[in-house]
């Protein structure tokens, strides 16, 4: 291929994910762009999510065309310098297509790509991706899974193995929550670890798997290079308990859409398909029983019962706080005042979700973090 002359291709979010559908182009040819801009958004099956550059440039040709479906790594777009003529953009453009073979999938079904590791007599679903390094683990919230983590196992998995599991009640793992609480979880996150022969690890975790990730650096210091707390819990008492009751009780699509509707600044970004998701896995042997058992125990009475922000300060590891501004679920506000060792970004007009609507900003941050 031409130098000078650079493909933007549809991504892969996800081990499921084969193809998407192409929403309107954000740039027009002939803009300048840089890397983190949002470009286009993508509907895919799990949830719509936006296209960002890793380049800096001119867009010179826009190839894939609003409502149409590509493959992963099809060509979306030519970036270009200015001082490449149009006709080596249109021979790019023809050598790539001309090249361009659809990946085959890897494996069939939602487990493609997981692995199970027995911990403290429950199974525990697992993703790694990457090898080497000092491994990050991802922890994902009340409710959520290791496909929370679908914007950013990959992007985070340069130079080092990253790993994403489901917590016990959630996902395919065991059901059996014990007392449901933080320092539950972070136990369970401590065996996981011994399991997998894991000394030391970055801990990012989301939500409820923040104050799991804060719950573990407290007890076990030695074993923690660093803290991601993405709109976290454990950071202060307030907590929407009207929405962990409405998640626990809907059992409905319009109930549930409503709820997943909270988690993002942009509602639109909420599919069908999340919300059936959501929904099959509600309806799961074990699940309603387990995700009582841990409202009861880590927000009872719509109060979060764990509260370890005077102990952030204490953590000898360098911390990270990263929040969506429009968060509707955990307020902002608790990023707020920590200490002054603490990195903080907020990025405006998110919501909880905040590593799937702003992942290039995010991403960027946690991997300069743990660098």
């Amino acid at each position: 291929m031409a130098d000078g002359i650079h493909a933007i291709t549809m991504p892969k979010w996800g081990l499921a994910m084969t193809e998407g559908k192409l929403g309107d182009w954000i740039v027009d040819e002939g803009d300048e762009i840089a890397s983190g801009d949002e470009l286009l958004e993508v509907e895919t099956e799990k949830i719509t999510g936006a296209v960002e550059s890793s380049l800096n440039g001119t867009i010179r040709k826009l190839v894939g065309e609003t409502g149409e479906t590509l493959t992963v790594g099809a060509l979306l777009a030519v970036v270009a310098n200015d001082d490449v003529d149009d006709a080596a953009v249109d021979a790019y453009v023809a050598e790539f297509q001309a090249n361009y073979v659809p990946p085959e999938p890897e494996e069939e079904g939602e487990g493609a790509g997981t692995e199970t590791v027995e911990v403290g007599g429950r199974q525990i679903r697992y993703s790694c991706r990457g090898e080497g390094g000092t491994p990050a683990i991802l922890i994902h919230g009340f409710g959520g899974d290791l496909n929370n983590w679908l914007f950013s196992h990959d992007a985070l998995a340069e130079g080092r193995a990253v790993y994403a599991l489901d917590l016990p009640g959630h996902g395919a793992s065991s059901k059996d929550v014990g007392e449901g609480s933080l320092a539950f979880f972070a136990g369970v996150l401590g065996d996981f670890m011994a399991a997998l022969d894991i000394e030391k690890a970055h801990l990012i975790g989301h939500s409820m798997g923040g104050g799991v990730a804060l719950a573990f650096a407290v007890a076990n210091p030695g074993k923690v290079a660093s803290l991601g707390l993405i709109a976290s819990a454990g950071l202060g008492a307030e907590i929407n308990g009207e929405y962990l009751a409405g998640f626990v009780a809907a059992d409905r699509r319009k109930d549930m859409k409503a709820q997943a509707k909270q988690l993002f600044g942009d509602e639109g970004l909420v599919t069908r398909a999340l919300v059936e998701d959501l929904l099959t896995f509600k309806r799961t042997d074990g699940v309603p029983e387990a995700l009582q058992a841990i409202v009861d125990a880590f927000a009872p009475g719509g109060t979060q019962a764990s509260v370890l922000r005077d102990q952030l300060g204490d953590v000898s590891v360098p911390v990270l706080v990263i929040w969506g501004a429009a968060d509707r679920i955990v307020p902002a506000s608790h990023a707020e005042g920590l200490p002054g060792s603490v990195k903080t970004l907020v990025v405006a007009d998110k919501g909880h979700m905040v590593q799937m609507e702003a992942a290039s900003e995010v991403n960027r941050a946690l991997a300069d973090h743990m660098a």
